[in-house]
């Protein structure tokens, strides 16, 4: 018998119900966002010198006129002493209007990648929509990215560069990576791998699982609609590029130099249909595609690191790390 629901603690529903209810008193009828609503309950880590479980962090400013930074994520605690450490770029979900690099939630996520893989992490604080729609996002994380190829984090190793981010992060993550691996301004970042976690994609069409999972927490249809709205450009549908990447209207990916790719999935997310055909696309460009399936698992289940699918996660990240490490190491010329 098929389970129709997850089991979840009841600390995790209690959550989940919380954000929920957030998502929706924020948003106005008229499109806009309560950001002061949100500045109340986003609840913010303020970043520490002192080592916390092992990883320190800082924050650095790319460009003060935008309030453009990244959380820097550094691990004390290193296997090897000397050895330089791989970068994760990490973009922070929320569907493109909310959460931030600092929120509480997502700086425990990146510190727990810093600590577990090892590497050094930058958690990318981007513009919200809607008052910055699509690309500005993406173009943040461009930003970022040659911010960090200019001047690099001590003890890190940019030619081993990943690509990671959760929902909507997910989504700047693939954009992101498209756009660095056709950059030739690069001298020292390479990315070499990306991991979108549960990717927030779209489309005009309602998929079945979209419609069998409406009502399920953060991601129903109807938040979805609205998340879109705000983030495309003025006039644009849910089949807009940016949106339904792997549609007609996606960009065309079998001549660019994509890295391998590993993406999770969640048996009871709204939004897995489109987080296959996605990966789907990616295999007919002859891209290297992973796909990890949980079948219980929950729309932004690493967030809460009481469910046994968040922990698996971190050692699945860890392992792609490695053996894409392994791999460069082994043919350099592919570098």
């Amino acid at each position: 018998m098929t389970q129709s629901s997850p089991v979840l603690p009841w600390k995790t529903k209690f959550v989940l119900s919380v954000l929920s209810a957030v998502t929706d008193f924020a948003r106005r009828d008229d499109g806009t966002i309560n950001r002061r609503l949100l500045s109340f309950l986003n609840f913010r880590a303020p970043p520490n010198s002192t080592p916390v479980n092992g990883v320190k962090t800082s924050d650095v400013t790319v460009d003060p006129s935008r309030n453009l930074w990244f959380r820097l994520f550094e691990p004390t605690e290193v296997p090897g002493r000397g050895e330089k450490l791989p970068v994760i770029v990490f973009f922070h979900g929320g569907g493109f209007a909310f959460m931030s690099a600092d929120s509480k939630a997502y700086d425990a996520v990146c510190r727990r990648f810093a600590r577990k893989i090892p590497a050094i992490v930058a958690s990318v604080n981007y513009r919200l929509s809607p008052e910055h729609r699509c690309p500005a996002q993406y173009d943040d994380g461009f930003d970022v990215l040659k911010y960090l190829d200019s001047q690099p984090p001590a003890n890190s190793d940019l030619s081993m560069c990943f690509l990671v981010g959760d929902s909507a992060g997910a989504n700047l993550a693939h954009n992101l990576t498209v756009r660095a691996c056709e950059t030739t301004t690069f001298r020292e970042v390479k990315v070499v791998g990306l991991v979108p976690i549960q990717p927030f994609f779209g489309g005009e069409e309602r998929t079945e699982s979209e419609r069998r999972l409406e009502g399920s927490p953060l991601v129903s249809m109807r938040r979805t609609d609205c998340m879109w709205k705000m983030f495309s450009p003025e006039g644009a549908d849910r089949d807009h590029e940016a949106a339904n990447v792997s549609g007609p209207r996606g960009r065309e990916l079998s001549e660019v130099e994509f890295p391998a790719t590993m993406v999770f999935i969640g048996g009871f997310d709204p939004l897995q249909d489109w987080q296959r055909r996605y990966c789907e696309w990616l295999k007919r460009s002859g891209k290297e595609v992973r796909v990890l399936e949980y079948g219980s698992a929950i729309h932004a289940f690493y967030i809460f690191p009481e469910l046994p699918e968040a922990s698996l996660l971190f050692a699945e990240v860890k392992n792609f790390v490695e053996k894409q490490k392994k791999t460069h190491r082994q043919y350099p010329s592919m570098i």
